[in-house]
């Protein structure tokens, strides 16, 4: 039954353990043992008490309990698996690999090439999670932050350029953001040139 996915909302308890794909919870007396993401990992703090928002997953042979250190990441999640030729297992991996916002921003904005990046992914699988979430995404994602995300292809392309002429990442990354949000119509060798005056 379908509604048996949210029968657990969240689990609130003392942190037993943790690492980058699993996390033990224990409350009243009981070990519950989630599957995170590489996103949520992060976003763990080093205390013992720990809210994770979460979703059983349901099958014939096994129930596994999914666990996101928010409801944004829980519900790309949710939405995810609700496409066809999507599994838990690549939607993890979606999550490993970005944050939940560059999802969004990436379906959004309709960014095949990046959502393509992610492992266990090809053309029509990108193409099929665009098409089936796009016009729900957009319902909730900024609109400022899809059309930043559209020349995300520019912003990469310009940062490894800089990676080449020796430049730090961190340094670079900073004058290209402030860049892009100042003239987001900016090409790439405009912003590389407008770039290296401010570096």
């Amino acid at each position: 039954m379908k509604t048996s996915s949210y029968m657990i909302s969240y689990v609130k308890g003392k942190l037993i353990e943790k690492t980058p794909t699993q996390a033990v919870i224990e409350t009243n007396g009981i070990g519950y043992f989630i599957h995170i993401s590489l996103n949520t990992f992060t976003e763990i703090p080093d205390e013992e008490s720990l809210k994770l928002y979460t979703h059983l997953h349901i099958r014939e042979d096994a129930h596994a309990l999914y666990g996101f250190y928010t409801k944004t990441e829980r519900e790309v999640f949710r939405q995810l698996i609700s496409v066809s030729g999507v599994g838990v297992g690549t939607a993890m991996v979606m999550l490993s690999s970005m944050s939940p916002k560059e999802i969004q921003q990436a379906i959004a904005s309709a960014n095949v090439v990046l959502i393509k990046k992610v492992k266990g992914i090809g053309a029509k699988t990108a193409e099929r999670v665009i098409v089936d979430l796009r016009d729900k995404i957009l319902k909730t994602v900024e609109i400022d932050a899809v059309s930043a995300v559209s020349d995300n292809t520019i912003r990469e392309e310009s940062l490894s350029a800089l990676d080449v002429l020796g430049f730090s990442r961190k340094q670079t990354e900073r004058v290209i953001d402030i860049l892009l949000k100042e003239n987001p119509k900016f090409d790439v060798e405009t912003l590389i040139k407008q770039a290296l005056k401010n570096l």
